[in-house]
C-alpha cells in the first residue's frame, strides 16, 4: 500500500446530507423534515457544540459561541462514517468534503430571514449581520468553494410550499442513492 495514500471508508449505502444556509432560511424544520421523510438520522450541529462543550467560549456581543472547528470535526468523525446524516448548520466549509453527498443550501429573501431572526429574539446587530450574510450570499460562496458542483444543490425556501417541494427533491435523492448505492 502506497504510504501517501489516505485511507478510505467502506461505501455508503445511505448518503450523508447537510443543510446549510444563513439563519433563518429554514436549515432545522428542512433537516427534521427530511430525516422524518428519508429515514436519516438528524444532527444539529449547533446543538451537539453546546451539549458536548465543541467551543472555545462564549461570545457576549454576538450572542453566540465560539466554534472550535477541529472539535466538531473530531466529534463527528465516527458518525458520519456510516452514512445516513442529515447535518444541519449554518456554514460548511470546515467540514471534511467527503463526508457529504449532498450540500444543499438554503435561500431566503432578506425580508423573510430578517422576519424570523427578528421572531426568534436575535439582537439587532445578529440580525443585521445574518441579513447581509444572505445579501453576500456567503453560505452559498462557501459551499460552492469547498463541494464539488456536482454535490451542491441551492434552493428557495421562503414558503411552507418551498419547504415541502425540497423536502421531496432531497428525498428523491436519497432514494435514488440507496438504490444506486445497495450491495
Amino acid at each position: 500500500m502506497d504510504s501517501d495514500a489516505l485511507p478510505t471508508s467502506p461505501p455508503r449505502s445511505s448518503p450523508n446530507i447537510l443543510i446549510t444556509g444563513t439563519p433563518g432560511t429554514g436549515k432545522t424544520t428542512t433537516a427534521e423534515m427530511v430525516a422524518l421523510a428519508a429515514g436519516l438520522q438528524k444532527v444539529t450541529v449547533g446543538d451537539l457544540v453546546k451539549e458536548r462543550s465543541l467551543h472555545d467560549g462564549y461570545h457576549q456581543e454576538m450572542d453566540t459561541y465560539w466554534l472550535n472547528e477541529d472539535k466538531v470535526v473530531d466529534e463527528m468523525e465516527d458518525m458520519m462514517a456510516g452514512g445516513g446524516m442529515c447535518v444541519d448548520f449554518h456554514t460548511c466549509g470546515f467540514f471534511p468534503e467527503r463526508w457529504f453527498d449532498l450540500v444543499v443550501v438554503l435561500r431566503a429573501d432578506t425580508k423573510n430571514v430578517f422576519d424570523r431572526l427578528e421572531a426568534r429574539g436575535y439582537k439587532p446587530n445578529k440580525v443585521a449581520e445574518n441579513v447581509e450574510c444572505e445579501i453576500m450570499q456567503v453560505v452559498l460562496d462557501e459551499a460552492q468553494e469547498s463541494y464539488r458542483p456536482d454535490v451542491v444543490l441551492e434552493l428557495p425556501s421562503n414558503t411552507v410550499e418551498d419547504m415541502e417541494t425540497n423536502v421531496e427533491k432531497i428525498a428523491a435523492f436519497v432514494e435514488q442513492f440507496r438504490a444506486s448505492h445497495a450491495n
